[in-house]
């Protein structure tokens, strides 16, 4: 074939081609994700995140948190749950790690439950029950019914939302924003003994920068607690959110929070408000 015949075969072929492309092609818009889609996403880098982690966190030495607790027990990832009505409570902390949550009826105003941590061990006072349980913060959840697995120190895992340690921990920054999300996670892995173990991921919002998610992991990888938080609001110019969905699937419960007043570093707060002793004609229950 002479030359200027096979260039006239190469342009019939390349228009042809086009002509085939152009009847293959669909033009779409894609729209941005959640309710703030006509705002621009925001950037930061992973040191400026750690820095937003350390605004919520590095002011609290101590709180009194008054909130409403709605409870709910089931495979929550997939299964039946079962809610129980909301009631009022209280939650102190006091750093490095004592809290103690009083659950009250709503009405009466009597208490449900009275619980406390103080360093790995926790104390359960159930009045209705006369029951006073002692157990250490790591044991295995026993009780069928999972209310009585709660324990609280799940909400300090919840409530507190630590900076990564860079002495034991690396941080990894991961952009995860498509049309269904925008968010940035900050993945916190552990050292220890030569191995590498995923502690906690941290999620922020990329629209507000807000931090809206934070999930913790055992050793084997599983979910221990993943935490949802919305309504950040300014408590003493401390940034905090007003409502909390705390999630424990391995334990199969669920408190939503729903915060009423909130005092950081309130002089109240000292130590003694962490000791619970056995009231007298209660059953104790150890739990190992």
């Amino acid at each position: 074939m002479p030359w200027n015949a096979r260039s006239k075969a190469a342009v019939c072929a390349c228009l042809l081609l086009a002509q085939l492309s152009a009847c293959f092609v669909r033009r779409r818009t894609v729209v941005p994700p959640g309710p703030q889609q006509n705002r621009p996403l925001l950037t930061a880098t992973k040191d400026e995140l750690i820095q937003r982690i350390h605004k919520v966190s590095d002011p609290i030495q101590s709180f009194l948190l008054k909130a409403e607790m709605s409870p709910s027990v089931g495979r929550l990832f997939g299964g039946e749950v079962k809610d129980y009505a909301t009631v009022g409570g209280a939650i102190l902390f006091l750093k490095p790690n004592d809290i103690r949550v009083i659950g009250q009826d709503p009405v009466l105003h009597t208490t449900i439950f009275d619980m406390a941590s103080i360093g790995n061990e926790y104390r359960v006072y159930i009045p209705s029950k006369s029951r006073f349980i002692i157990g250490q913060n790591d044991a295995s959840s026993e009780s069928k019914n999972k209310l009585e697995n709660l324990r609280p120190i799940a909400f300090e895992a919840a409530l507190l939302i630590y900076p990564p340690d860079p002495d034991k921990e690396t941080t990894l920054l991961e952009n995860d924003s498509d049309e269904s999300k925008a968010v940035y996670i900050l993945l916190i892995v552990e050292r220890g003994q030569g191995e590498l173990r995923l502690a906690r991921n941290i999620y922020f919002d990329r629209y507000t920068l807000d931090i809206i998610r934070q999930k913790t992991f055992d050793a084997s990888g599983n979910t221990l607690s993943q935490t949802r938080y919305a309504d950040w609001k300014d408590y003493d110019g401390v940034p905090f959110p007003s409502t909390i969905d705390v999630q424990r699937p391995e334990d199969d419960y669920e408190v939503y929070l729903t915060a009423d007043s909130l005092k950081i570093n309130p002089p109240e707060i000292t130590p003694a408000k962490f000791v619970l002793e056995q009231p007298p004609g209660t059953q104790l229950q150890p739990v190992k």
